[in-house]
C-alpha cells in the first residue's frame, strides 16, 4: 500500500530536518515544494508531499502516517 502525507513548517533548519528524517526512514519525496510567506508569522512556510510503499493490510484511517 502507498501512504502519503504533507509535512508542512516555517522553512528553516529544523523543517529540513524533518524532511531529511522522513527520506532516512524510507519516504520518498514526491513532486515540488510550496512554499508562501505568512505576513502574520513574517515567515515563509514550506510544504512537501511524501509517499512511502508499506507492505501488508489494507487502508485503514486510523493508520498513524507518522509512524510508517
Amino acid at each position: 500500500m502507498m501512504v502519503y502525507r504533507v509535512l508542512t513548517g516555517v522553512d528553516d533548519a529544523a523543517f529540513c530536518h524533518r524532511v531529511t528524517e522522513a527520506l532516512s526512514l524510507g519516504w520518498s519525496l514526491h513532486g515540488a515544494p510550496s512554499l508562501a510567506y505568512d505576513s502574520t508569522r513574517r515567515a515563509v512556510i514550506c510544504g512537501q508531499a511524501i509517499v512511502k510503499q508499506v507492505e501488508g493490510g489494507r487502508y485503514d484511517p486510523a493508520l498513524d502516517l507518522s509512524r510508517q
